[in-house]
């Protein structure tokens, strides 16, 4: 068995796709900054290891600003496929002649900002208040998040792709 390779999702991922943003994100609706995303309509990479098992995926759009990871999910935190989906997501931006990968993550997600930065993104502006609205779209977004921390804010990280 080998590592962890990156493609493109396909309808046959759907459901192992659709159970991971279920387990994470309650199902497929995202709120990121004042937009709610269908993350069934966003395209899609998924991490698969060596058997060839589905174990992460990464929803991702792009725009005037870059290219926007709106879902960054794995099936086991540390087992690799995130940092290979994030990897194949930059990769996509320089290939585009993206300036920019960026992304969101609220305010009590920790584990997350201690990964992202470890991989080179930095964090270039806070929201006050975007979770706050965000329930007004989707309200099963609980009040307080990871560690016991009051949920607020978004946490906006980018890594420069390009000139």
């Amino acid at each position: 068995m080998g590592g962890i390779s990156v493609r493109a999702a396909d309808p046959g991922d759907r459901a192992i796709v659709d159970a991971l943003h279920e387990r994470d994100w309650g199902g497929p609706y995202v709120i990121a900054h004042d937009t709610r995303y269908d993350l069934r309509t966003l395209p899609t990479l998924v991490a698969v290891d060596g058997a060839g098992a589905v174990v992460g995926a990464l929803a991702h759009h792009r725009d005037d600003a870059g290219l926007e990871v709106v879902s960054l999910v794995a099936a086991r935190p540390g087992g690799g496929a995130g940092t290979a989906l994030l990897a194949a997501a930059a990769e996509i931006a320089r290939a585009a002649g993206l300036g920019r990968l960026w992304l969101i993550t609220s305010n009590d997600n920790l584990r997350a900002l201690r990964f992202y930065q470890r991989r080179g993104l930095r964090l270039v502006g806070v929201d006050p208040g975007a979770v706050d609205r965000a329930r007004r779209l989707k309200p099963e977004i609980p009040l307080t998040g990871e560690d016991g921390i009051p949920l607020h804010d978004e946490l906006i990280l980018e890594l420069r792709t390009g000139p």
